[in-house]
């Protein structure tokens, strides 16, 4: 199972950072491998909640089905990932100086075999973690502007 973890400080408080996150269907304004999110349960937030992200890197298309695990509002969003690709994800927020918030993505995936598997999550890796890092600094510029 590989790992990505990037990080970002944002020029604003934990509350305003979590006001951006807290809300699924939002990722897709910052998150430039998210095209559309639909929720597949009642709840639009909180442990529970569950949802489908259609997801694009480069020519693959896939739906991540993903529920919410974890949730400790201004602190931590958890998902586990149950679709093609599997494992879990979290954003951790934590206050920084001068008002500032350090901003945390750890995902922990498993690929399917007709995507490399083990090896081919080597390369997914690094592939994500760009892709990841350029997502924290849209959603910096979305705080921030």
């Amino acid at each position: 199972m590989g790992r990505v973890k990037v990080g970002i400080t944002i020029d604003a408080p934990p509350r305003r950072v979590w006001a951006e996150v807290e809300h699924p269907e939002r990722h897709v304004d910052w998150m430039a491998d998210a095209v559309a999110i639909r929720f597949t349960s009642r709840s639009r937030q909180g442990v529970g909640t569950t949802f489908e992200c259609d997801t694009k890197v480069g020519p693959f298309r896939l739906t991540d089905e993903m529920e919410i695990t974890d949730w400790r509002a201004g602190k931590v969003m958890g998902v586990r990932h149950v679709g093609l690709v599997t494992g879990t994800g979290r954003f951790t927020l934590r206050r920084a100086r001068r008002g500032r918030t350090r901003f945390t993505w750890e995902e922990r995936l498993r690929y399917p075999w007709w995507m490399g598997g083990p090896v081919g999550g080597v390369v997914g890796d690094r592939i994500m973690g760009r892709i990841w890092r350029g997502n924290l600094r849209r959603l910096k510029a979305q705080i921030e502007g």
